[in-house]
């Protein structure tokens, strides 16, 4: 993706360039599932896979690159979802993209105590200072993570905060998809 910023390592340039897809899609999108190949890997085992992915132009032979799994289903809870994936010794990551609904840390104190879970979305749906959260976390099988946060009201690639402990339970879920 051409407009992806240059980043240290393989990792981030993996969750910089699945939020600029992702956000490419606009708002209000479900849970996207990506598995994480090693470039030079996937070019040598599966060239024509490589082509049309369009990565046999890239002169860059390492990197990670990702690829967009099947649906999230939205029936289920992402936990439960995540702990039913299992992937094969070729994807050597994952990364999930999901919108959620947060508040500042200012407002934990203003949480009622002994709400349901159901009560408690409501009540963060309708607080003032909430914000819209797009969250791009991706995982290695070595342990590496990385993630990616972008507000709905700061939508631009330039606002986008970057670090590998912003959402540390859901790269916990996702690290737990590469444990037998």
């Amino acid at each position: 993706m051409s407009n992806t910023p240059m980043a240290a390592n393989p990792l981030t340039r993996a969750v910089l360039e699945i939020d600029e897809y992702v956000s490419g899609l606009g708002w209000d999108q479900p849970a996207r599932l990506f598995a994480l190949v090693d470039t030079a890997r996937l070019r040598a085992e599966q060239p024509s896979l490589a082509d049309r992915l369009g990565l046999g132009d890239e002169p860059e032979n390492s990197g990670l690159t990702p690829i967009e799994q099947d649906e999230v289903p939205t029936g289920k809870p992402l936990d439960e979802f995540l702990a039913t994936i299992a992937w094969p010794d070729a994807v050597v990551g994952c990364a999930l993209a999901v919108e959620r609904l947060m508040l500042p840390p200012s407002a934990e104190a203003q949480v009622p105590k002994g709400l349901s879970e159901a009560a408690l979305t409501k009540w963060v749906a309708d607080h003032p200072d909430r914000q819209e959260v797009r969250m791009t976390v991706a995982v290695l099988r070595d342990g590496a993570r990385d993630s990616a946060l972008r507000l709905r009201e700061k939508d631009s690639p330039t606002e986008v905060l970057t670090g590998s402990d912003l959402v540390p339970g859901l790269a916990e879920a996702l690290a737990a998809t590469f444990e037998e």
